[in-house]
């Protein structure tokens, strides 16, 4: 993704500190950016300035003083939140960037809140001639760019369904933070041309990714695809699910659909309290190795009539692809290289080939059968 035109403004890191926010720090720092590390502790932002090396900027601003995120963001091109859970602490920062017509990008994988950001923020932010682009990491980039990369001159379609496999994947604390507003219910399905109710149902049935993997135990996944890719693929309905051996050991697959309704009925009442009292106490997250580790297969379906195009992505180390797609995403839309203004799903925001070609550091490669042969890795 050719990045040549000069940046226009620094870009701000919210929530730098936290384990996703740091490495987005580290990728920025070697992009040779400029850019400001903010959010609420001015001590951990300066230690972390330190720890970068160099002359990087500090500018603490607290959630709840919306003249000090206006003032942050004010000389800003760009804006990337990473403090989360977002239903609960993103709106203040994406509000500030509208405000002060600051493109917004975040890391967020909380469908509520990716609808709160495209539909309520969106129209007011093309108001403003900039961008709104969640779900820029690991949630969602690669399965809403496989799905548009398979749909493509397809026209109007009836089904796109996105399976996920996730294999040594070590949840952060903010991840299973936001798991928790996430597994309360709530969500929403893309069906008949329109968002409705999910389906709270567990199960999802079997799924066959192909080898090595082969055919998994499919789970209900409350997916942001579900919200990004009907605004960039006409397509009558949308499915998502992910293996139960993503979430849980292969021996207690099988019991998903009996622990997740329990937990899901548990996390509206004060037990979600309790529960994330004990999240704190976990480790921030995954060690260098551990993140290297994790695999991850993306198999995207787009169905019309009898016809079935199937497209697979696959990478490594979901957070450090996280950190280098907002990263990414957020340096381009500080030189003018996002395409077009107000919400935009990833697909929408970036050019999907060019995008996923500068992230083949991260093993990431993708194929859609019928269509010609496009492996990003190594080239």
């Amino acid at each position: 993704m050719a990045l040549l035109s000069r940046q226009r403004g620094p870009i701000a890191l919210y929530g730098a500190t936290g384990y996703t926010g740091r490495l987005t720090a580290a990728e920025l720092r070697a992009a040779g950016v400029e850019f400001v590390l903010s959010g609420r502790n001015r001590g951990k932002l300066e230690s972390l300035a330190a720890e970068l090396g160099g002359e990087i900027p500090v500018r603490a601003a607290a959630l709840d003083d919306p003249g000090a995120l206006r003032s942050l963001l004010g000389d800003c091109a760009a804006v990337i939140d990473c403090a989360g859970p977002f239903i609960r602490f993103g709106e203040p920062v994406l509000s500030a960037a509208v405000e002060t017509g600051t493109h917004y990008l975040d890391t967020t994988g909380e469908q509520p809140y990716i609808r709160l950001a495209l539909d309520n923020y969106g129209p007011r932010a093309a108001e403003a001639g900039v961008a709104v682009v969640p779900a820029m990491g690991f949630d969602y980039v690669p399965g809403d760019m496989i799905a548009a990369l398979t749909a493509e001159g397809m026209g109007e379609v009836d089904e796109v369904l996105l399976a996920y496999s996730v294999a040594g994947f070590g949840a952060t604390r903010g991840t299973m933070l936001s798991a928790l507003e996430m597994v309360k219910g709530g969500d929403v399905e893309w069906r008949k041309l329109q968002w409705l109710p999910a389906d709270q149902s567990v199960g999802r049935g079997s799924f066959d990714f192909g080898e090595p993997i082969g055919k998994q135990r499919m789970v209900r996944y409350p997916a942001g695809e579900q919200v990004t890719v009907p605004r960039h693929v006409s397509t009558r309905r949308v499915r998502t699910a992910i293996s139960a051996a993503s979430l849980v050991p292969p021996k207690l697959a099988p019991a998903m659909p009996l622990l997740t309704r329990p937990a899901g009925i548990a996390m509206r009442t004060p037990l979600k309290r309790l529960a994330g009292t004990m999240i704190s106490r976990l480790p921030e997250g995954p060690s260098d190795g551990e993140r290297a580790a994790a695999r991850f297969t993306i198999v995207c379906e787009v169905t019309r009539g009898q016809t079935v195009r199937r497209g697979v992505i696959r990478g490594s180390d979901v957070y450090g692809l996280t950190a280098a797609s907002v990263a990414q995403g957020a340096i381009a839309a500080a030189r003018g290289a996002v395409r077009g203004g107000g919400g935009l799903a990833p697909s929408q925001a970036f050019e999907p080939k060019a995008f996923l070609r500068e992230l083949s550091r991260f093993d990431l490669d993708w194929r859609v059968a019928g269509a010609g042969e496009h492996a990003m890795a190594g080239a």
